[in-house]
């Protein structure tokens, strides 16, 4: 993904967009052989000043699955 930078956010950003795509490497320069598929993540944060930075990451399966699962439980909070 390009035009990304370090994944750190502020406390005061606002989340814009949100993407993500399943990916599996079968293969890299740092390893021979890779196995396990991947989410590659996108986020669109404006900060304070309303300017929008990309910041993007990647995570395994279970690490996407709790991101999920958290992220849509402070939805349901913040509705209520």
């Amino acid at each position: 993904m390009e035009g990304c930078s370090e994944p750190r956010l502020d406390a005061k950003s606002e989340l814009v967009d949100f993407q993500w795509k399943l990916g599996m490497a079968v293969s890299s320069d740092s390893c021979r052989s890779l196995k396990y598929p991947y989410v590659a993540v996108l986020l669109k944060v404006a900060d304070h000043s309303g300017q929008v930075k990309n910041k993007c990451f990647e995570m395994t399966i279970p690490q996407f699955q709790i991101l999920f699962i958290y992220s849509w439980k402070t939805q349901r909070e913040t509705e209520t």
